[in-house]
């Protein structure tokens, strides 16, 4: 049997909004994986007002972004100025986060958090995820309006499309 993941994207959705997000899908432990625990738009989403707030509602929280965010701080992480994933993922360090991700998520419900709405636009989708299913995981995106997307789903959603020539 595969371990469940869940991912989820706070967005600006308020607390309650987001807590409810979080109770549908059962979640025991919210993972935040951005590189900086922190929202300039949305403080509430900055870590250790995030970390109370879900502690209160009887949430865990845990940050693995220093492994598994899209923005290392590693420069050799990087090709022509942009956060290489290729070299992301192959990286000891993000090697041991999805270990450590995996070992979570066989304790408790979990989410793996980052800002954006939308998996299709997030790294937690093009880069956290392809590692996690190599490694037998089931990942299930909670989508803003609370219906949850297979990644398969999300993977056909996003894919490229053929070009109708007979249209």
């Amino acid at each position: 049997m595969s371990i469940l993941i869940h991912s989820i994207g706070h967005s600006n959705h308020s607390k309650a909004e987001f807590l409810g997000l979080l109770r549908g899908a059962g979640i025991g432990l919210l993972v935040d994986v951005r590189s900086v625990p922190a929202s300039r738009y949305v403080p509430a989403y900055s870590g250790a007002e995030l970390r109370q707030w879900l502690g209160e509602a009887g949430i865990g929280y845990h940050w693995l972004g220093r492994e598994l965010g899209g923005k290392p701080q590693d420069a050799a992480l990087y090709s022509a100025g942009r956060a290489d994933y290729k070299k992301i993922a192959a990286a000891a360090a993000f090697q041991g986060g999805i270990t450590a991700l995996l070992n979570l998520a066989a304790k408790q419900p979990l989410a793996m958090m980052c800002a954006e709405r939308d998996p299709a636009h997030c790294h937690r989708t093009h880069l956290v995820t392809p590692s996690l299913c190599a490694r037998g995981a089931d990942v299930r995106h909670i989508l803003a309006d609370g219906s949850v997307e297979s990644d398969a789903a999300l993977r056909q959603r996003i894919a490229p499309r053929q070009p109708d020539l007979f249209g």
